[in-house]
């Protein structure tokens, strides 16, 4: 699926020798299932829906003034040629034309700014841009290069670049990846909408996918949830394409003592900052963002950048510290994936969780936890053994509802939990897992859980799924 037997082989190796051989097995019994899956093919929007979002740009600039402008932000160091010719091509063939991208050159040498000298100039056999884009032949003024005095790491370059950016909102692109055409676009109509609505987005995300090299090969999608804090906090599932209004990312910065998950660090304590980040984080669920795998790359090889994963943990902890949490972050059997461990109990630390709920296995298979509000069950039938679609299964996170045969309702709110459910709240011995054997005989525990998770959320609640909460159900 569009990575190297080698590759492939590699990571199973780093596995094995984090987890052991029952671990690896079921993994790679996972990841062999998947592969009989019909195939990930990435669909460019159309010539006609690309002029659609062109007269989109040109409608609203005549009818209300000039929309919101873009800065883009892209560290470069020793950048394959190719790479950042890709790179520039795709940001002057955007259907949205007002943006800016910064280059922050750390090369020793000038071989990076002859790059993009060549491209501004038309050289390398670069083509003009389509429909009403600047001519790369002819210069672009958006196109804004920067040669750094030493190379300070990616967050500190990366500031440097960002105390230069004049646009209403910033995004990040990392110097060997692709932006959709329609990236922009989607971000400014998903801004308006915002605004429409009466909130506008402080930070807004789209899902991604990944490509080879050569850009001949589209896999492993990222499609995202909308804005969940407790996913966030097993896992920067965000991760591009990020954009985030101009004063607030230049009010936080990057911090260069996490260096390696200086964007988790930053979007955490972005969501620390605002005030109701469910209303003013956006997903534009399409994929925006091609990562770019090659060799070396942390896409293609998890373990090339082990330091970023341990800053993660460390970005984590702070976030957990700072809100004043009992919590230690702790790594999980997948790189990159982490676990808040409470201790003295989460209720004391959590004061915005209302319940908690785990998963439930019959005969191996999961049949019951989170739940959607018509009751489905999120990962019904998933083997317990795996971790799901992008490890999903086995992170804590939010969710519209979870199941009473497996679940915790903070002390304050067993009150409502009796007017909801009937019965008084009584907990399994030596445990505070509601027994749900006092619910009468032909209960219906799905609608009960729904209704119950509905009325603790009115309340201001956050339902969160622990998937290795209590036994098997």
């Amino acid at each position: 699926m569009g990575r190297s037997n080698q590759a492939n082989l590699k990571k199973t190796i780093y596995f094995l020798k984090r987890n052991g051989l029952r671990r690896t097995w079921y993994a790679v019994r996972e990841r062999m299932e998947e592969r009989k899956q019909p195939p990930y093919l990435w669909r460019p929007p159309t010539e006609e829906q690309l002029a659609a979002q062109r007269a989109w740009w040109e409608a609203r600039r005549e009818r209300e003034g000039e929309p919101v402008a873009f800065s883009i932000l892209v560290p470069v160091y020793r950048t394959r040629p190719e790479y950042l010719r890709d790179l520039l091509q795709s940001l002057c063939l955007q259907t949205y034309p007002k943006w800016e991208v910064i280059l922050a050159d750390a090369t020793e040498d000038d071989s990076v700014e002859r790059i993009v000298q060549s491209f501004l100039s038309g050289g390398a056999g670069m083509e003009a841009s389509a429909g009403g884009a600047s001519s790369p032949g002819t210069g672009d003024a958006r196109i804004r290069y920067v040669h750094l005095e030493r190379n300070a790491g990616i967050a500190e370059n990366t500031n440097q670049a960002l105390a230069l950016a004049t646009g209403d909102y910033v995004g990040l692109l990392d110097h060997d990846d692709i932006l959709a055409e329609d990236a922009l676009y989607e971000m400014a109509v998903a801004i308006e909408a915002g605004e429409r609505r009466g909130t506008r987005p402080q930070m807004l995300y789209s899902d991604e996918d990944k490509c080879n090299g050569g850009r001949t090969e589209y896999f492993e999608p990222n499609f995202k949830e909308d804005f969940n804090l407790d996913l966030l906090l097993s896992n920067n599932y965000i991760c591009h394409f990020l954009v985030m209004r101009r004063e607030l990312i230049q009010d936080l910065r990057f911090r260069p003592e996490y260096e390696g998950a200086q964007d988790y660090d930053l979007v955490l304590r972005a969501v620390a900052r605002l005030e109701d980040p469910e209303r003013e984080v956006h997903h534009v669920p399409k994929v925006l963002y091609h990562w770019r795998c090659h060799t070396g790359s942390t896409a293609e090889n998890p373990e090339s950048k082990r330091y970023a994963y341990e800053a993660g943990r460390r970005a984590l902890q702070d976030f957990s510290d700072r809100a004043g949490w009992w919590a230690r972050a702790h790594d999980t059997e997948h790189v990159g994936f982490y676990r808040l461990r409470f201790g003295g109990g989460l209720f004391d630390s959590r004061q915005d969780v209302g319940a908690v709920g785990g998963r439930l296995v019959r005969k191996g298979k999961i049949c019951g936890g989170r739940m959607k509000e018509d009751g489905t069950v999120v990962y019904m039938g998933l083997p317990a053994c795996y971790s799901g679609y992008l490890h999903r299964a086995v992170l804590s996170q939010d969710a519209e509802a979870v199941d009473l045969r497996n679940l915790m309702v903070r002390p304050q709110c067993l009150e409502l939990f009796t007017q909801i459910v009937g019965v008084p709240y009584r907990a399994l011995p030596g445990t505070d897992i509601f027994d749900v054997s006092v619910l009468p005989e032909g209960s219906n525990v799905c609608r009960l859980s729904l209704k119950l998770c509905e009325a603790l959320r009115r309340e201001g609640y956050r339902i969160l799924y622990l998937p290795d909460l209590g036994g098997e159900g």
